[in-house]
């Protein structure tokens, strides 16, 4: 079956698209684009009808214009319509009565469900589509008919790592592309693949001698923990790979997509350098073969080590050869590699039934029972234990990620991953125990290779199997023998029937592996280059020809290999490579606890036979195992991964990848969340949590930055921004902002959250906010707000508006906090001062300003917070220097105290707050005690008051009544006398408590104090703001605080 591929859109045709795909063959016509019905097709509906033929039907217009489609133009089948049977294209007008697309029977512009809607990127399985808005469905027709336009999708990267092409040049390149891709199924790509790597040269040296120290029963023991672990990882990488579309990059991109960048991009460091060493240690085998019978036939070229190195290198060159040539010839090596394993493995088996005399002074005399009895059992020697066994034995399981690491050059992962994986497993596992049970059952453990060794005379001791069969080989237990299962490697060679072919076949599995990791190596690291988790490394991302093949990745590993093959020295090496292929077993085997612990609905993989505990057994066995093979490689193989992992967490890739990490920080915020919910609150536990009215973030960043200083790590902190407007711009506003600022807020280290709202006017916004914003336990109790310092020419309904703002926190049973800096706090009109290009000088406000909104930013220096606590709040007054001072920026600012009291008795006013203060175990340097507060102001500041409310008083003495009341009634925020008069002992501490600040407090870095309430509908507006004017002019950075009046501070334990 093949599935065309659909056309994407043109510029000049709609984004919508609807095909009803059927099975059938044929290709898109490619030209469909270039006829002039398209050309006219602006704004218009296109339907695609793949495979519709002449038995199909058709399309008929009928019903007024209704595009009416028979029942057989929808499930028509293969065969050729218009010459080749591809894609018919109709265009239709979406938004006249003349041709609508009849679906289900209605008029709708509305998309069936395809998969195309779901696609990341223009890949050759099909072009991204995207699927009608909910606004061109919902909002009214006129509306749509003119923001309608094309939406460029966001572009991910091929399937096999190449960079992501826009829909209409995918469409234009795809036709021609396709054809010189090779792709492969699961029994080329992962099966052959997989056994190839597994099967190593272990299978025909070092098994029998494994055999002979662990005796048959510990050797299958043995096999089947290792298939164990590699049996848990098979069915973990089964689960990933089936849990969605499976890209280039086998093992990282498994992890990286699972567990982050961070674990992804330190795992894919490694594997992709393991799999590069590899290939050395692979050839290194290869050539030591090699040497060893040049020896046996005197045709050494230099000496044994050179040898090595001269073979290694040109074997080296070959197999880079034969991977640049293409994956296709590679495939084509290793399917003529695993015929000769076959045919070395089938050697060894026959050769196990046809005993021959000479053989026998060897130690092999057929299958015999007192043989199996006696290795059946251990009989470990040279130190030889089990896990020292196991140990050498382990590196021989690995390799099941063969099929894997070519992810991007399979025709489909999710389905041959599993199904070669895990295949691979069972029948590597099976030869395993089979040749490991023969070998035992034949070959006995020691024996002289003499002809002579045969008994002549009957022994009366005769114990061994050997001795039952006529031969003496006691001889053994005094010197060493150079044959049996315990002193030869090439037992195998011994009993195979062709002893050449047993060669051969170790030279097929040290060549077969060299080639699977020369080819893994370069993928795993081209596809962790295209991430550029790693930015010096992203040359190495760029790939050539159809397959896009990672060529700089090959001469890499090339040269990598090349190096280690000429060190020489690979018996260090190999325990770091074995470790580094467990570390990334144990990483896949933890990512699906972890994908399964995170309970995120995208995580449902295709493939059901797993467990998320059984993985976790898994991943711990892999870390055992690890130490079991070599403590110090263990350890060496832990630092480099916590180390590239820190790094990776310390750059912090901007990627997103919808990783299980991801998933589970959310499931435990949303369970702490609701844990917390259940909780009362407690007094020891209260925190300043914000709701800081800063509009846009970035337009008041004093604002900012002062209240993240005392909520930092501490309490809640959420920034606030009431659009108002009209609705349908304010709605498009909300979205984009809501991204732009929550980004803006992390890109400066701030530990907040941004809460746009929609609102006719502020108070109704504001209000919007404080009732509704937080979650459970987590919402606001103080309104924190700007001091509004334009307020004389304002409108003074905004001025309503804002002072309104205060009363409706009271009434929420907020705190209020208000910030003033006297140079003022919104920036918004200078923001354009920071973008390249020729800077406009700034007059001496603007830039005083712009000063002045860092300042918090900077480390604040050996000085004072005044904290002017003359009305008891509940403490919050108190708390928030306590908690600026316990900052970094902070730390070297003392707190001073000042106090209203009686000057008779400021001593005892002075030890009492004194006392107050080591209750609640706040430290200060001093604390004053002021006695005057109550003095009446000098003249000349008394003058300026009253000439700063002049304008906003209403005169009503000065007016007939009814004008006067309904001035009033329309213009609440003035002043009337009597309030005036009323109000006049409050105006004039107001005055007076502005000059004391400015006599004790004008060097202070910032200064907190009680902030005066007003009673509603007692003090109009104007009044009130004048009372803070008089109150906080000309001072330092002002906090005025009013807690709620519920206590935040206790002496209680």
């Amino acid at each position: 079956m093949s599935v065309s591929r659909p056309l994407g859109p043109t510029p000049s045709q709609s984004r919508f698209q609807v095909d009803l795909v059927a099975e059938g063959s044929g290709r898109a016509a490619a030209d469909e684009s270039q006829k002039p019905g398209g050309e006219e097709a602006k704004g218009r509906f296109r339907v695609n009808f793949p495979g519709v033929g002449p038995e199909g039907g058709g399309v008929s217009f009928q019903n007024g214009g209704d595009t009416v489609l028979s029942e057989g133009s929808l499930h028509s089948g293969g065969g050729g319509g218009g010459g080749s049977g591809g894609h018919h294209h109709y265009y239709y007008d979406t938004h006249t009565n003349t041709y609508y697309l009849r679906t289900f029977g209605h008029n709708t512009i509305d998309a069936v469900p395809r998969i195309d809607h779901y696609r990341h990127t223009a890949a050759e399985l099909g072009e991204k589509l995207i699927r009608p808005s909910l606004a061109e469905l919902h909002d009214e027709l006129d509306k749509v008919r003119s923001c309608r336009c094309l939406h460029s999708s966001a572009q991910d990267g091929y399937a096999n790592g190449e960079e992501g092409t826009p829909p209409g040049e995918a469409d234009a390149t795809y036709a021609a592309d396709s054809k010189g891709i090779v792709k492969f199924g699961w029994i080329k790509g992962v099966l052959v693949r997989c056994m190839l790597n597994i099967w190593g040269v272990m299978l025909f040296i070092r098994l029998s001698w494994i055999v002979g120290q662990a005796g048959i029963g510990l050797s299958v023991l043995v096999i089947l923990m290792a298939t164990v672990v590699t049996t848990i990882t098979g069915l973990s990488t089964s689960a990933i790979a089936t849990n969605g579309f499976v890209r280039g990059g086998g093992a990282y991109y498994l992890i990286s997509r699972s567990l982050g960048p961070e674990f992804g991009g330190a795992i894919g460091l490694i594997f992709a350098f393991a799999n590069a060493v590899a290939v050395a240690m692979y050839v290194v085998g290869f050539s030591e073969t090699v040497v060893e019978l040049l020896q046996e036939n005197n045709a050494l070229m230099l000496d044994n080590v050179n040898d090595i190195r001269i073979i290694g290198a040109i074997t080296v060159l070959v197999l880079l050869g034969i991977s640049v040539a293409g994956m296709e010839w590679e495939a084509k090596a290793q399917i003529v590699l695993l015929v000769i394993l076959l045919l070395a493995i089938g050697d060894f088996i026959i050769g196990t039934f046809i005993p021959m005399d000479w053989k026998k002074a060897k130690g092999f005399f057929g299958y015999k029972a007192e043989i199996f009895t006696e290795n059946f059992g251990p009989d470990f020697r040279d130190e030889q234990t089990f896990f020292t066994v196991f140990a050498i034995f382990f590196p021989a399981a690995t390799g099941i990620l063969a099929g894997a690491n070519i992810s991007g050059d399979l025709s489909d992962p999710q389905s041959a991953i599993p199904k070669g994986t895990l295949l691979a497993i069972l029948i590597t596992t099976l030869v395993y125990i089979g040749i490991a049970v023969s070998v035992g059952a034949c070959v006995v453990r020691d024996a002289t290779g003499n002809i002579n060794s045969t008994i002549i005379t009957e022994l009366t001791n005769c114990t061994t199997a050997a001795c039952k069969l006529n031969y003496d080989f006691s001889s053994c237990q005094k010197t060493q023998c150079p044959y049996g299962l315990l002193h030869s490697f090439q037992v195998m060679s011994m009993v195979s029937g062709f002893a050449p072919l047993i060669s051969a076949g170790i030279f097929s599995a040290t060549l077969s592996s060299a080639l699977a990791s020369l080819v893994s190596a370069p993928k795993i690291f081209q596809a962790l280059c295209k991430d550029n988790i790693y930015p010096g490394l992203l040359t190495f991302a760029k790939g050539y020809g159809k397959n896009n093949e990672p060529l700089r990745g090959y001469i890499l590993t090339f040269l990598i290999a090349l190096g280690f093959i000429l060190i020489a020295e690979l018996n260090v090496i190999a325990p770091i490579i074995s470790n580094f292929f467990l570390a990334s077993y144990a990483l896949i085997n933890f990512s699906v606890f972890h994908a399964s612990l995170a309970k995120s609905p995208g995580w449902r993989p295709a493939f059901k036979y797993y467990n998320m505990w059984v993985s976790l057994v898994g991943a711990i066995l892999c870390c055992i195992v690890m130490f079991v093979i070599n403590w110090w490689a263990a350890l060496l193989t832990y630092v480099i991964v916590l180390g590239l992992y820190i790094y990776v967490t310390y750059k912090k890739p901007d990627v997103n990848w919808g990783s299980s990490t991801q998933a589970l920080t959310y499931l435990n915020a949303l369970q702490h969340s609701v844990r917390l919910a259940g909780v009362e609150d407690h007094v020891k536990n209260f925190r300043p949590q914000c709701l800081v009215m800063t509009g846009a973030p970035n337009s008041r960043p004093a604002l900012v930055h002062l209240v993240h200083a005392f909520t930092k790590n501490v309490g809640l902190m959420i920034c606030g921004h009431i659009h108002m407007g009209p609705r349908r711009q304010a709605m498009k506003e909300l979205a984009t902002d809501l991204a732009r600022y929550q980004r803006w807020l992390i890109r400066n280290k701030m530990k907040a959250f941004y809460a746009p709202v929609h609102a006719e006017d502020l108070r109704d916004g504001g209000q919007y906010l404080m009732q509704a914003v937080g979650l459970g336990r987590m919402r606001p109790n103080t309104l924190v707000v700007g001091f509004k310092k334009d307020w004389k020419q304002a409108d003074m309904r905004d001025v309503e508006t804002y002072i309104n703002l205060f009363h409706d926190a009271f009434d929420i049973q907020y705190g209020v906090v208000v910030i003033r800096l006297k140079e003022g706090l919104d920036i918004s009109h200078l923001q354009g001062q920071d973008s390249k290009g020729p800077r406009a000088p700034l007059n001496l406000a603007d830039q005083r300003l712009l000063d002045a909104s860092s300042q918090f930013q900077k480390k604040q220096g050996k000085n004072t917070i005044d904290v002017w606590w003359l009305f008891d709040d509940g403490g919050l007054t108190l708390l928030i220097p306590y908690l600026l001072t316990t900052k970094k920026k902070w730390k070297d600012c003392k707190i001073r105290v000042f106090i209203g009291g009686k000057i008779n008795r400021i001593d005892h006013d002075r030890r009492a707050m004194a006392t107050l203060l080591s209750k609640f175990r706040i430290d200060f340097s001093d604390i004053m005690v002021l006695g005057d507060i109550n003095t009446k102001p000098k003249k000349e500041n008394i003058a300026a008051f009253e000439e700063m409310v002049e304008p906003f008083r209403l005169h009503e003495d000065d007016k007939e009544q009814d004008i006067a009341e309904k001035m009033k009634e329309d213009e609440p925020w003035r002043i009337t006398d009597n309030e005036l008069e009323l109000y006049k002992t409050k105006s004039y501490r107001q005055i007076r408590l502005n000059e004391l600040l400015k006599e004790h407090s004008s060097t202070a870095n910032v200064i907190v104090m009680s902030l005066p309430v007003a009673r509603k509908s007692a003090v109009s507006s104007a009044l009130y703001m004048a009372w803070l004017e008089a109150l906080s002019k000309d001072l330092p950075p002002i906090l005025l605080v009013r807690g709620n009046h519920q206590s935040v501070l206790t002496f209680y334990s």
